[in-house]
C-alpha cells in the first residue's frame, strides 16, 4: 500500500467560523428523489492492496455488516438545491465566505487576472470572489444550463441543513462504500477492476496531464450531469468521479482500527468530514481517489467547485446524525 498521495481538493484556513443559518422546520417534501433500496449486508470494506493509500486509512480491508437503508441513485443536483434555497432563503458558507475555489483552468481570463494567490500546496484551485452554487464559476456564470449537474461549492454544512429541510441525512462511509461497490466484491471500480473496459470511459475523471492538460476524452472538461455513464450494480450513477460527496462521518485515518464491524461510523474527535468517490480532477498520476476503497476529507466548511453530496433515507446507523 503505497504510504501517502497529494490531494486534489483545497481546505478554508484561518477563517472565521460562518454563522449557521437555522432551517425552517416545514420540510422540502416537493423535491422528488429516485430511491434505491438496499438491503444491506456484508461486504469487505476497505482494500489492503498496493494502490491504497496508507495515510488515508483505506485498510486494512476487513468485512463489516450494514442494515438496510435507502440512497438516492443520484448525487444532489442543482434544481435540488434551487428547491431548497427557494425554499428556505438558506445562504451557502460560500456566500457569506464571498468566495470559493474554482479549478484554474475554469476561471475566465478577465477574473482570473483579479484573484488573490492560490494556495502554495494546490496552486490549480484559485480562491474567486462570488464563486458559489448558483455561479460555479463566479460572476457571469451560472447554473441555468446544468440544473441536472450535481450542485457543488457545498460544504458539510450546507449539506446537513439540505438533509433537515428535505427529512433525509448523509450516509455513512461504510453506507457509501457499500452502495458505491454496487454488489462487487473487492473490485477497485464500480464496475470493475478495468478503468476503461473495452476503451468505454464509466466516469468523469481527468485525462492528460494534470493539472495543466484535460483532453475530457470522457466528454467532460468540469461536472457531467447527475445520469451519465451506466449506472453500478445497485442503479447509482457516479459513484467515481464527477464530483466529491461528504459523508457523514468524521474523518480519521483509524478508521479501520477504531470502528465497530457492525454499522460502522466515526464520530470524533476531528476536526476533518470525510469525502467519498472523488472527482473530475482525479488522475492516476495525482489523486487517484476514483476507486471505491479510496478516501478523502475536507474541513466542514470548506467548498469547493468539485465537491458535492448524495443523501440517504430514514435514520441513521444507531441514530447517529
Amino acid at each position: 500500500m503505497t504510504e501517502t498521495a497529494p490531494r486534489c481538493c483545497a481546505a478554508r484556513r484561518s477563517e472565521p467560523e460562518a454563522a449557521r443559518v437555522a432551517v425552517r422546520p416545514e420540510r422540502g417534501r416537493g423535491t422528488r428523489f429516485r430511491w434505491v433500496e438496499l438491503p444491506g449486508g456484508a461486504f469487505a470494506m476497505g482494500t489492503s492492496g498496493a494502490e491504497g493509500f496508507a495515510a488515508d486509512g483505506e485498510g486494512p480491508s476487513r468485512h463489516v455488516k450494514v442494515s438496510a437503508f435507502s440512497v438516492s441513485a443520484y448525487a444532489v443536483t442543482n434544481a435540488q438545491f434551487a428547491d431548497f434555497i427557494r425554499d428556505t432563503g438558506y445562504e451557502t458558507e460560500a456566500e457569506r465566505f464571498n468566495w470559493s475555489y474554482v479549478f484554474h483552468l475554469l476561471v475566465p481570463p478577465e477574473i482570473r487576472a483579479r484573484v488573490p494567490r492560490a494556495p502554495a500546496e494546490t496552486p490549480w484551485w484559485l480562491p474567486v470572489s462570488h464563486a458559489y452554487w448558483a455561479q460555479p464559476e463566479g460572476p457571469a456564470s451560472t447554473v441555468l444550463d446544468r440544473m441536472n449537474h450535481p450542485v457543488v461549492h457545498v460544504s458539510w454544512n450546507d449539506a446537513q441543513a439540505f438533509c433537515a429541510w428535505s427529512g433525509t441525512r448523509l450516509l455513512t462511509e461504510a453506507e457509501w462504500e457499500f452502495a458505491a461497490r454496487g454488489g462487487l466484491e473487492g473490485k477497485r471500480y464500480p464496475w470493475g477492476d478495468e478503468l476503461v473496459p473495452a476503451g468505454e470511459h464509466r466516469c468523469n475523471i481527468w485525462q492528460g496531464e494534470f493539472p495543466t492538460a484535460n483532453t475530457a476524452e470522457d466528454g467532460y472538461a468540469s461536472t457531467a450531469p447527475v445520469h451519465a455513464f451506466p449506472p453500478n450494480g445497485f442503479g447509482l450513477f457516479n459513484t467515481a468521479g464527477n464530483v466529491w460527496e461528504w459523508c457523514a462521518d468524521v474523518f480519521t485515518p483509524d478508521y479501520h482500527c477504531v470502528t465497530s464491524g457492525e454499522d460502522p461510523f466515526f464520530a470524533g474527535p476531528g476536526k476533518t468530514r470525510s469525502m467519498r468517490g472523488g472527482s473530475y480532477l482525479c488522475h492516476q498520476s495525482y489523486c487517484n481517489r476514483y476507486r471505491v476503497a479510496a478516501r478523502s476529507s475536507n474541513t466542514p466548511e470548506s467548498t469547493s467547485g468539485n465537491i458535492g453530496f448524495r443523501v440517504a433515507a430514514g435514520e441513521s446507523p444507531g441514530g447517529r446524525a
